[in-house]
């Protein structure tokens, strides 16, 4: 009896485990696909560009800036700069110029290039 007990708790244990892999999988997955971006090359790119100097962002090395706004939760904003809908095409066009979206702002122009945005961008969805 005791081990059909024992059977039974290390079975439910097992199933629960599977269950949170696939919700942390799932957890991992882009709100948007970038065609041709990549989320690794994005996460090279911000340590690259220093994006850490100003913004904390998840999962960047060193990304602990405090000037700028922290980038936790990007995929669940609903606007980039209290401007413009976050999607990847006004993303993509403020990592490389933010001030034609927002004239003024203190998010300075790095050069980015349109690659290296797009990557940016693809990363920066992936962080839930």
């Amino acid at each position: 009896m005791r081990w059909r007990s024992v059977c039974w708790v290390v079975g439910l244990a097992a199933m629960g485990a599977a269950a949170w892999s696939c919700q942390e999988a799932q957890g991992r997955e882009p709100r948007y696909a970038i065609a041709g971006a990549s989320a690794d090359r994005g996460k090279d790119a911000i340590e690259m560009y220093g994006c850490g100097s100003c913004h904390m962002i998840p999962g960047v090395r060193g990304a602990t800036g405090t000037v700028g706004p922290p980038l936790i939760m990007w995929s669940r904003r609903t606007y980039i700069a209290g401007e413009v809908p976050n999607t990847p095409d006004y993303l993509v066009r403020w990592i490389e110029v933010p001030q034609a979206i927002e004239p003024g702002t203190a998010m300075p122009n790095l050069g980015v290039t349109e690659g290296h945005a797009r990557d940016i961008a693809a990363y920066l969805y992936t962080i839930k």
